[in-house]
C-alpha cells in the first residue's frame, strides 16, 4: 500500500503535538493542559488510522472484485476496521 503526502503530513503534525506535550510536562504545565493536547493527539491519530484503514477496505474491495473468491479479502479489511477501535 502506498501512503500519501496528506497521511505522512498528519503523522508529522501529531509528532510535533507530541513533543509540545513533552514540552509542557518538563517545564510543569498544568495537567488540565496536558491532556487536553493528549486528547487532541489522539484524534488526530484516530482520524488518520480512518483514512489509512478506509484507503485500505478501498484496495481491497478493489481486489475482491478481481478474485471470485472475495471472502479474503473482504475479512482482512474488516479485521483492519477492528483493529483500528
Amino acid at each position: 500500500m502506498e501512503y500519501d503526502k496528506q497521511q505522512i503530513n498528519r503523522l508529522k503534525r501529531a509528532e510535533g503535538q507530541i513533543k509540545g506535550i513533552l514540552r509542557m510536562m518538563e517545564e510543569g504545565k498544568d495537567c488540565r493542559d496536558v491532556v487536553t493536547q493528549l486528547s487532541a493527539t489522539r484524534t488526530a491519530l484516530d482520524r488518520t488510522i480512518g483514512l489509512i484503514v478506509a484507503r485500505n477496505l478501498e484496495e481491497c474491495l478493489r481486489n475482491a472484485e478481481k478474485d471470485e473468491d472475495s471472502s479474503d479479502y473482504i475479512n482482512e479489511a474488516v479485521q483492519l476496521l477492528v483493529k483500528s477501535r
